[in-house]
């Protein structure tokens, strides 16, 4: 059995349809660090079921206090150097997996990697469509999230991060465009909230210039134009989302509605 010694976390609430998949691609890691946020789909049975095959799986159940703080509660129950974070929708590559088994460490402080969405209509992107890099791979000692931020959460590294090109992450959740547009609704409210915290104020320039600019960067210059209508779909998708974030950023600075005379 590949040994890969490496601890890997990942935050979950009923995730039983897809967390199986993900704990099959972490076969061979010394350490899986599971943190429950109140399931009751059957994500939990799931659970014992794998550590009952002898998946080294610690499992933590704690209540939901945000994105950032639930990982960097889960990354703190890691016990390796090294720490690697996936959402119970992804999965490794045969290619990531064995890249990681080989893994020797350097100077970084963290690695990332490119991650594909699965795209309902035509599967994932080929290698030409030029997926965005993220930052999972961790040494422990020099990462932590930035508890300020709502969603999104994000990494501060105290050193260098490096990015590999070569083997990716694999994201499969098939959303209807309802489903989509209600996620992206809720994630637009928590990073609205985030911006205007920052002191961050939406125009008539942001509105406008930040959707089709997120348009054109997801359709033409990562090149979602070669996956057919299924890429226009989730470039649109991904400038909705980004057009609610300003709108809602400037809802937000208009205070209470006062009610008319």
């Amino acid at each position: 059995m590949t040994d890969i010694a490496l601890s890997a976390y990942i935050i979950c609430k009923d995730e039983k349809d897809f967390l199986g998949d993900c704990l099959e691609s972490l076969h061979g890691f010394r350490e899986i660090i599971i943190v429950d946020s109140g399931s009751t789909d059957g994500t939990l049975d799931l659970i014992r079921e794998h550590q009952a095959r002898g998946v080294p799986i610690k499992l933590f159940e704690r209540e939901w206090p945000g994105f950032a703080a639930q990982k960097q509660f889960a990354l703190e129950q890691c016990t390796h150097p090294w720490c690697f974070n996936l959402d119970a929708d992804e999965r490794l590559t045969p290619e990531l997996r064995d890249w990681l088994a080989k893994f020797q460490p350097g100077e970084q402080a963290g690695i990332a990697f490119k991650r594909v969405d699965y795209l309902p209509g035509h599967g994932y992107p080929p290698p030409s469509v030029h997926a965005q890099f993220h930052p999972r791979l961790v040494r422990k000692e020099r990462a932590r999230y930035d508890l300020d931020l709502r969603v999104h959460e994000g990494l501060i590294f105290d050193g260098p991060v490096e990015k590999v090109p070569g083997p990716r992450m694999l994201h499969y959740r098939t959303l209807s465009v309802a489903e989509a547009m209600e996620k992206a609704i809720g994630y637009a409210e928590l990073k609205a909230r985030d911006m205007r915290d920052r002191g961050r104020k939406a125009s008539f320039a942001t509105m406008t210039i930040r959707p089709l600019g997120r348009f054109i960067k997801f359709y033409l210059l990562q090149r979602f134009f070669l996956c057919g209508l299924p890429g226009l779909i989730y470039s649109i998708e991904a400038a909705i989302y980004v057009f609610l974030t300003e709108a809602k950023l400037y809802r937000k600075s208009l205070g209470p509605d006062a009610p008319p005379e």
